[in-house]
């Protein structure tokens, strides 16, 4: 039960936001046991952002996951997502922050897990 929103200043148009979903769906494999088919996007695009005092598109990227992940994991999520952000929204790598926030229990369908 992955989540992952991506906040940027940058617009992200629909055509970027489909290719996105192609790539984050792929990309989420990277953790164990964690695949495309629960796993839930969002995206604001246009925010009121800066970052090292400059409005030069940037992005941060949080990923909510049920349980834990380890930390190479972690790595190669890292670098798939925030190569997906540089190669389709445009946001260099250097601007990209990645947050990570495992969580023990997860609501759906009126139950926790």
């Amino acid at each position: 039960m992955p989540f992952i929103r991506i906040t940027t200043n940058a617009k992200i148009d629909e055509s970027q936001e489909s290719l996105m979903n192609m790539e984050l769906g792929v990309a989420i494999e990277c953790i164990e046991g964690k695949s495309e088919s629960w796993l839930m996007l969002e995206y604001r695009d246009c925010a009121r952002m800066a970052f090292g005092g400059s409005d030069v598109p940037c992005a941060m990227v949080e990923v909510d996951l049920l349980g834990e992940a380890t930390a190479e994991d972690k790595d190669a999520l890292t670098a798939s997502m925030s190569a997906a952000v540089n190669v389709v929204i445009g946001v260099p790598l250097d601007r990209i922050y990645v947050r990570y926030l495992e969580t023990e229990f997860w609501g759906y369908n009126g139950h926790n897990f």
